[in-house]
This record gives C-alpha cells, sequence and structure tokens, in this order.
C-alpha cells in the first residue's frame, strides 16, 4: 500500500484559481481541478469540503494578490493622473498579453455568478469596494494637490473609475489591439 500523495494546500488553492480563471466556476469541473492540482477527488474534497469551498479560496487569493497590486499601483508617488494612467494601462497591456485572455476573475464572476451565489457575489462586491475606495482615495488626493477641481464628487468618480476597469478588463478579453482600450484610458483621464 502506498503513502498518500501529500501536497502543499497553499499551491493548490493556486492552480485552483488558474483553473476558476480561465474556465469560469460552473465549467471547471472536479476533474479539470484533480488534473490540476495533481491530488485525487478524494484528498481534493477531504481538504477543501467541496468545489465550492475551493472556489471561495480562490477568490480570496485573487483578491489578496492580483486586486490589491491595482491599489498599491495607485497608491505609488507621483502625480495622480500619472498613476491612473500608469494603472489602467498595466491593466490593459497585461490583459492583451494574456494567451488566454482571461480578463479579471473578479469581473469574470460578477458575470457569472452574481445573484445566484451570494458568498461569491460578497466577495466581488467587497473587492469592487476596495478598488472603488482606492480610486475615491486617489481623487481626493489630486484634489488637494490641484491637479482634480475640488467641486467634482470623490465618490461618483470613484465609482465612474471603477466602472471604467470592468469595462476594460472585459474589453480586453475580445480586443483585436490596443486602440480602443487606449481611448478609453485618454477619455478617462482627460474627463478628470
Amino acid at each position: 500500500m502506498g503513502r498518500p500523495k501529500q501536497f502543499d494546500p497553499d499551491a493548490a488553492v493556486e492552480q485552483a484559481m488558474q483553473v476558476f480563471w480561465r474556465k469560469g466556476y460552473a465549467a471547471s469541473t472536479p476533474q479539470d481541478l484533480v488534473d490540476a492540482l495533481g491530488i485525487g477527488k478524494g484528498s481534493l474534497y477531504n481538504a477543501f469540503g467541496s468545489k465550492h469551498a475551493l472556489f471561495e479560496l480562490a477568490l480570496r487569493r485573487y483578491r489578496d494578490s492580483q486586486a490589491l497590486a491595482l491599489v498599491e499601483l495607485l497608491e505609488e508617488p507621483g502625480p495622480v493622473k500619472a498613476r491612473l494612467r500608469r494603472t489602467l494601462e498595466l491593466l490593459a497591456e497585461m490583459d492583451l498579453a494574456d494567451p488566454d485572455r482571461r480578463g479579471c476573475l473578479a469581473v469574470n464572476t460578477a458575470a457569472e455568478l452574481a445573484g445566484t451565489d451570494e458568498v461569491a457575489t460578497g466577495l466581488v462586491r467587497r473587492m469592487f469596494d476596495r478598488t472603488e475606495g482606492a480610486f475615491r482615495a486617489l481623487i481626493e488626493e489630486g484634489q488637494r494637490s490641484g491637479e482634480i477641481a475640488p467641486g467634482r464628487d470623490p465618490a461618483a468618480l470613484g465609482s465612474m473609475l471603477l466602472n471604467t476597469v470592468v469595462g476594460l478588463r472585459l474589453m480586453a478579453r475580445v480586443a483585436e489591439g490596443s486602440g480602443r482600450l487606449t481611448r478609453v484610458i485618454d477619455a478617462t483621464v482627460d474627463s478628470l
């Protein structure tokens, strides 16, 4: 009788995140997951309980890495509008360079599961809230520095910027090049 296969749960969540990001929740089968993780179905369920529980962990991992990276970009030093432009351009470049055109796992999850999966919807909502809050803080900083008119509503502009990111991430999934994305980025930054 052989020893059970040992695996690193953290690495397994990373691999599962990649599967869910590439295929979506519904299209990711337990077999896809065990193949990616290199474990048996019994080990998958023993370690994580269910496909959905593993998905929740994967979505949290995405939040803690990818979504947090956007906030960190916005908080770098330099002029506000330049940071915003650099962040939006980096997102577009990253999405266009991805051969699978996966887009954003949070945006994909919202499109697939919002309204039908309360836990996933809540996780995505909190990610969007964090991103919108970072945009609002950026706008407020721009108002203090004089880059953005003080009469503009930071909450409304933060919401607009979140919507811009969601739209960019979706458009990049089908874009034939960077032209349309660049126009959106230019118009967004110029509107501030």
